[in-house]
């Protein structure tokens, strides 16, 4: 089978729960991240042969915000474009079904990437679809509806957390410590990730803005003050919003071409894709399905976490 490798890639900054995005629609960030990763890539939009986004939280966008990304990017018209949900994995599954795409020999080269904009996430009336003639009715926050929540366990993903820590024994000053550790490997990250973002142009409260960088790290970040946070999902809980991943609105975008189509046009890529895997979890206990689905890839390619110089992991929460 055909191997994918990544060409090149894009994000926006990421912009702070109603901060500098707040104006700004999700299928705008993901059509400003593709063009700029096309750009770098060098590549023209005729060259897609598919694109593939991820978006999670879809409600009041459109119909396939992954389709209107690609149209409004420049891809030909004729070229299929889609969306995938898979919560916060969506980004990663779309440039995992991009790198499939490639091995079967549907394509040559794919957009992939993902988009979000909390900030923009509507409420709903569920209710109202057959009319609502007297007394009080319910408004839903789709942004709980459509993902914080979980439907199955009825637990919002902070609880699953808490489940966590009376499972593993997790104290509050070890999640505290792992917080302001992330702090300070953003700050001193910085200058790797202006590698990879652009700034972005755009308009807030009616007045044009530009936000070339992320929003979200607090480099003053310190012990004492995380201490002084109360929990926020259980009474005589640990899990704070200093030790727990934001509310952020961003997008980012990749180009994956198969191995013999950059060889063939002297590519260098930036790394090949060499597995994946995928694993479930009971939803009550969310946040531990990173170490099932890595053990499962290091099970696959038979490497040990050892041969790893770099490992780069989502944090929901410490």
């Amino acid at each position: 089978m055909e191997t994918a490798v990544i060409i090149e890639g894009a994000r926006t900054p990421i912009g702070r729960f109603l901060g500098a995005f707040a104006d700004t629609p999700a299928v705008e960030l993901g059509t400003l991240a593709a063009q700029e990763a096309m750009r770098r890539a060098d590549i023209a939009p005729e060259q897609i042969d598919q694109t593939i986004l991820g978006h999670a939280r879809q409600a009041g966008n459109g119909p396939n915000t992954g389709r209107q990304v690609s149209v409004r990017s420049g891809v030909p018209i004729e070229v299929a474009a889609y969306n995938v949900n898979m919560a916060c994995g969506s980004g990663m599954k779309a440039v995992q079904l991009a790198a499939q795409q490639i091995a079967l020999g549907d394509a040559h080269v794919v957009l992939a990437g993902g988009m979000e904009n909390m900030s923009r996430v509507p409420y709903l009336f569920p209710e109202m679809r057959r009319g609502h003639r007297l007394g009080d009715t319910e408004i839903v926050d789709a942004m709980y509806r459509d993902g914080l929540r979980d439907p199955l366990c009825g637990l919002v993903m902070g609880e699953t957390a808490e489940n966590l820590v009376d499972r593993y024994d997790i104290t509050r000053e070890e999640q505290d410590e792992f917080a302001l550790g992330s702090q300070h490997k953003a700050a001193a990250g910085a200058s790797h990730r202006a590698e990879e973002l652009f700034p972005v142009e755009t308009v807030l409260n009616g007045r044009p803005v530009t936000v070339s960088e992320d929003e979200h790290p607090r480099p003053d970040t310190t012990l004492e003050g995380l201490a002084k946070l109360n929990p926020v999902f259980r009474d005589g809980g640990s899990v704070t919003a200093g030790n727990s991943s934001g509310i952020t609105d961003g997008a980012a975008a990749m180009v994956v071409m198969s191995e013999t189509r950059a060889k063939a046009e002297g590519r260098e890529p930036l790394a090949r894709i060499v597995a994946w895997s995928w694993a479930g979890v009971p939803p009550e206990l969310m946040g531990i399905g990173p170490v099932p689905a890595t053990a499962k890839v290091l099970d696959k390619t038979g490497l040990a976490i050892t041969d790893f110089d770099l490992i780069e992991m989502n944090e929901a929460f410490a």
